[in-house]
């Protein structure tokens, strides 16, 4: 197991730190926007630097939507055959625009999943993290 839980509690919420690592280690996750109280969700790969997020992107919903809105959710999770866990970020996204911005986020190698053209680099700051790591296990019975 990744964590100790204590006897008979399946669920265990995260320490920020724990969290982190768990961000770092891991190079998918969604990206949740929303616009005009319609919330739209995008997978997407990314890269950590000094606990923010980084992204590339093209123009389109996305790019335009967190545009229009700059509070963003990010979800990462990991799942195995007797554990999982999830992380949820919430912060602020923006469009890189400085060169030494943008040659930061060239540096961190965060390539296109599929072969298109990404030229814009988001990065997200986060504002909260939160996230719980679960034990798998069998049903319980209900006491009568």
């Amino acid at each position: 197991m990744m964590y100790e839980h204590a006897e008979g509690q399946p669920i265990l919420t995260l320490t920020e730190d724990q969290c982190w690592k768990l961000v770092e280690g891991t190079k998918h996750g969604r990206l949740v926007v929303t616009v005009g109280g319609e919330p739209d969700i995008f997978p997407v790969n990314y890269a950590v630097a000094d606990r923010k997020l980084y992204l590339r992107t093209a123009p389109g919903n996305k790019l335009a939507e967190l545009t229009i809105n700059a509070k963003v959710l990010f979800e990462t999770d990991g799942i195995l055959s007797e554990e999982a866990w999830s992380v949820v970020v919430r912060g602020t996204a923006r469009t890189l625009e400085h060169s030494a911005e943008i040659a930061a986020a060239e540096a961190l190698e965060l390539k296109p999943w599929v072969p298109t053209l990404k030229d814009f680099y988001v990065e997200i700051a986060p504002t909260a993290v939160s996230g719980r790591h679960f034990q798998f296990g069998e049903h319980p019975e209900r006491d009568i």
